[in-house]
């Protein structure tokens, strides 16, 4: 959730996107995320980077 927000953050003061759409970005990326079992600093790492991938695509639609 943490990497989805700093992307749509990022965005919004970029002006690439609303401040009401940074809720948008964050749900929609936790949506599309799913569950993932993490047990090592590695696969949270992984997680975190897939995140922000989805999230800036999000950005992108907005």
């Amino acid at each position: 959730m943490n990497a989805a927000n700093e992307i749509a953050v990022a965005a919004f003061l970029n002006t690439d996107i609303r401040f009401v759409d940074i809720p948008k970005v964050v749900n929609e990326t936790l949506s599309a995320m799913g569950h993932a079992d993490s047990h090592t600093l590695d696969d949270l790492l992984a997680v975190d980077m897939e995140a922000r991938q989805v999230a800036r695509k999000m950005v992108g639609t907005c």
